[in-house]
């Protein structure tokens, strides 16, 4: 008997991945836990080892394919059983892969109507001959928030399956729709050629980040300040420590663990910012769980330093760079990637001044880091020369006022700008 490959179930609240590329073709040998897939799931990217060594007989769940926890995505013919390995292709057919389960619409006089769709259990709908929609359970959901039905939506998955992206695409086009207008005489209608496109689809990453930034800029009341922060004691302490860091502490040394230093002291200082929405009731979490946003070549992640207050600064800037580095290898885990209760990001990497960053969900402010320059600056009436820095606070007016948001940002440039704390 060949060995099932399961699509592997990455965290609690994960209840399917999507396949986004083979390692090994069909036909080729594979040994045990070498890397023989990867998957996109809501929460990390992921390589998926072999569960045995043998030869890849048949692959079921094609690149791109959604398929729910523990389906089999393929067949390893181990040669355990008989001393003899079967061909590509020659074990039985196992039956369809399992996508999440599809549930159809009861009536669709009240969908058409504009009502909520009703929902029954698969076997009753069977017989009454109804149409199945193809969706998950979340889209479904969705659906009935937004008083959406879901058979007018053309789904873009597999097997005509109704996508979340699909649904959010719909909800914003029926916002956006502009009212029928008489048709256009045939000057007016002449359209001018777009010219030369390619056409690409979006990975699934790429998805999950963009209905990861509409969700948070529908949900959170966005407001933005910047403050100016000299950055010049800070800097003559990093040129001093680099070297020692790669040297001594086998781990290199960045300016993000200052600033995750200096956020840390400032979210103690004011709790709220450390908070998420929950309804009409403020969550002030207890834990500092920071997270520190990763760019990758095909997207971006946001691994998570928990509990960041109990750490040393050399704690810090070591989890910071084995977090950025698994995170460039596909070798994070769902938890890493989970909990975070304020976020860094650092559009300044590549020399941006400042940049407005969107809220990382649930949280309440995401504080941006922009590049670090020398520039001239007035000190007693004498211009100098000194590093500055300019940080941008994203925060949720809703629960955080602005006089409290630059409260916090004083705080933070107050910490950097008068360095204190020893490195190790």
């Amino acid at each position: 008997m060949p060995t099932d490959v399961r699509m592997p179930q990455m965290g609690e609240s994960i209840s399917e991945g999507t396949v986004t590329r083979w390692l090994k073709k069909v036909g080729e040998t594979v040994e045990k836990d070498e890397m023989l897939f990867e998957i996109s799931t809501d929460k990390v990217d992921a390589e998926i080892p072999s569960p045995e060594a043998g030869i890849l007989i048949q692959v079921l769940a094609a690149e791109g394919q959604t398929v729910a926890v523990h389906s089999v995505v393929a067949l390893i013919q181990t040669g355990k059983e008989d001393g003899s390995a079967a061909q590509p292709g020659a074990a039985a057919k196992p039956g369809p892969v399992p996508v999440v389960r599809e549930t159809p619409v009861r009536d669709q006089k009240e969908a058409v109507a504009g009502k909520p769709a009703q929902r029954e259990p698969l076997g009753k709908e069977a017989k009454e001959g109804a149409v199945p929609v193809r969706s998950s359970p979340l889209v479904k959901k969705m659906a009935t928030e937004h008083n959406v039905d879901l058979t007018q939506i053309k789904g873009s998955g597999s097997g005509g399956r109704v996508t979340k992206e699909d649904l959010l695409a719909y909800v914003e086009a029926r916002k956006t729709a502009p009212p029928a207008a008489a048709p256009a005489s045939a000057s007016a209608t002449a359209a001018v050629s777009p010219g030369r496109v390619e056409k690409v689809p979006m990975s699934t990453m790429r998805k999950r980040i963009a209905e990861h930034m509409v969700l948070s800029r529908r949900t959170s009341a966005h407001v933005t300040t910047v403050f100016t922060v000299d950055l010049t004691r800070v800097a003559g302490i990093y040129q001093k420590e680099k070297g020692r860091f790669t040297s001594q502490e086998n781990t290199k040394l960045g300016f993000t663990p200052f600033f995750v230093r200096a956020a840390i002291d400032a979210l103690k200082r004011f709790p709220i910012v450390n908070s998420s929405v929950a309804g009409e009731d403020i969550l002030y979490k207890k834990d500092i769980h920071m997270g520190v946003a990763v760019a990758l070549e095909w997207g971006l992640i946001v691994p998570v330093i928990h509990h960041a207050d109990e750490k040393s600064f050399l704690g810090l800037a070591r989890a910071v760079n084995d977090l950025a580095d698994r995170a460039r290898r596909k070798k994070l885990s769902p938890t890493e990637v989970q909990g975070g209760t304020f976020t860094i990001t650092n559009p300044g990497a590549l020399g941006s001044l400042f940049a407005t960053p969107i809220i990382n969900q649930p949280q309440v402010a995401i504080l941006g880091v922009g590049g670090v320059n020398k520039t001239p600056v007035v000190i007693n009436d004498a211009i100098a020369i000194r590093s500055v820095v300019y940080l941008s606070l994203s925060y949720d007016h809703r629960v955080i006022d602005g006089f409290v948001a630059d409260q916090f940002m004083a705080s933070v440039k107050n910490y950097l700008e008068n360095w204190e704390e020893s490195l190790l």
